[in-house]
């Protein structure tokens, strides 16, 4: 699928979030129960994987602590890849990475907290915010959302995945949070799925990709494309970068995605250098239509899209960045203090 057939499927998509349609399929739903059915035998054969995710909330970079120092708060949402799920220790979470980096860059303590729940799609969302925005005196500075690889693989409609992102990021932007949505990652390089189903899982979690952009982007949100996450690197190094249960990463992989995330991260909290926030021409950074940028994003992974002009020629208008991956800085390899 091109790049222009799926920004016109993806604003399709993301219309009918907006406006209450249902009806708007991904791929044929024959061929998505057949993924389904795919992915489902490829979690059977997780037998000598972890079941729960290391809880990894607690305060980071605690160096940085000093009198009148407050925290900043980051708080984790979404499925098991928010979770940490398939790794051994909490540092090796994507949680624990990004408050470890968050916390040397801004050179403050950070202090993390994780809704996340394994196995949630994304109509979860709405019981996750409530938690994260439970104590009002405390309320998160910035969250991080990944979510959408179970809502293909149970067939949730994408209008309604969408649907519930969208109201999601907007009750945390209401809040006064900034939020970044690591998007749906690749399921085609799921091992056991097999071609050509391979090839549907992967047009599947990219259409969703990039409508979940559109829908993040208009409530003022920023995406992260995760393509990575179970991605081209992944394809090439399915050993290093699965995880001991061949279906979630592992902690290269978990690193890999905190790389690609931390950038957007510190940007929105207006911590990253000022002329990596100008759009770089000879990385084809720049200005596009939204949904033009959400389909981009969706086929380049560790590309940000976030808003830039509330109308144009064609609709609204987005800012696309390939952010240049960094090493995650060294800092606390474990939570100071756990809440």
């Amino acid at each position: 699928m091109t790049s222009l057939s799926r920004a016109r499927v993806a604003r399709r998509i993301a219309a009918g979030a907006a406006y209450g349609g249902g009806g708007i399929g991904l791929v044929g739903a024959a061929t998505v129960g057949l993924v389904l059915a795919e992915v489902q035998l490829a979690k059977r054969h997780v037998g000598n994987g972890h079941a729960h995710a290391p809880r990894a909330d607690g305060l980071y970079g605690y160096a940085y602590t000093g009198p009148g120092e407050q925290p900043l708060r980051l708080t984790m949402l979404g499925d098991s890849t928010a979770a940490g799920q398939g790794v051994h220790r909490a540092r090796q979470t994507p949680g624990a990475l990004l408050a470890s980096g968050l916390a040397a860059v801004a050179e403050r303590p950070v202090e993390l907290c994780n809704v996340a729940l394994p196995g949630a799609q994304s109509d979860d969302l709405d019981r996750q915010v409530a938690l994260a925005l439970a104590d009002t005196t405390r309320m998160p500075d910035v969250c991080v959302i990944m979510i959408g690889a179970n809502d293909v693989t149970h067939r949730m409609p994408p209008t309604r995945s969408v649907r519930h992102l969208s109201s999601a990021v907007r009750r945390l932007r209401t809040a006064g949070a900034e939020v970044v949505v690591g998007t749906c990652p690749d399921l085609g390089t799921v091992e056991q799925v097999q071609q050509p189903l391979r090839w549907l899982a992967r047009r599947a979690s990219r259409q969703l990709a990039a409508a979940q952009t559109i829908g993040t982007v208009e409530q003022g949100g920023r995406t992260v494309s995760l393509g990575d996450l179970l991605g081209p690197e992944f394809e090439a190094n399915p050993r290093e970068l699965f995880g001991p249960d061949n279906y979630h990463p592992s902690a290269e992989g978990y690193a890999t995605a905190a790389m690609a995330i931390l950038p957007t991260v510190c940007a929105t909290l207006g911590l990253w250098p000022a002329e990596e926030e100008r759009p770089d021409v000879s990385r084809r950074e720049g200005f596009l239509p939204v949904a033009r940028a959400a389909a981009e994003a969706a086929s380049e992974p560790g590309t940000e899209v976030t808003a830039a002009m509330p109308t144009g020629p064609r609709g609204p208008w987005a800012l696309l960045k390939r952010r240049r991956r960094r090493r995650l800085p060294a800092t606390d390899p474990a939570p100071a203090t756990s809440p």
